[in-house]
């Protein structure tokens, strides 16, 4: 996450909107020198650095616990698994019922009278 500018501002205007908790970049954390102590003391900062934490604290906000499952998911090595087989191509001339039959050799059977 790339830090974000008017850390002050923004704190205090979260704090007289009644606001909580606020998620921030973790390069902000120096930022807070520069906001009241009464302001810092009323309000639950949580800092992130991946995108999947931001959401895991703002939708779940009582299952803090999600982004670093899905952090250390990320981290497993996944099984490698062998490269599919193509499918096998039908033998030349026998492609489609609708082009004509052939015989084995590639020619059209005679027509029967």
């Amino acid at each position: 996450m790339l830090p974000v500018g008017g850390v002050k501002e923004k704190v205090l205007a979260a704090h007289r909107a009644g606001l909580k908790k606020i998620i921030m970049p973790l390069k902000n954390d120096k930022d807070l020198v520069d906001v009241p102590k009464s302001a810092r003391r009323d309000l639950q900062f949580i800092f992130v650095e991946h995108m999947d934490t931001v959401l895991a604290a703002a939708l779940f906000p009582a299952l803090p616990k999600i982004a670093d499952k899905a952090k250390s998911a990320a981290r497993r090595p996944r099984p490698v698994r062998a490269p599919a087989r193509p499918k096998p191509r039908p033998a030349a001339g026998r492609t489609a019922p609708h082009i004509g039959r052939m015989t084995a050799s590639g020619r059209k059977p005679a027509r029967r009278s």
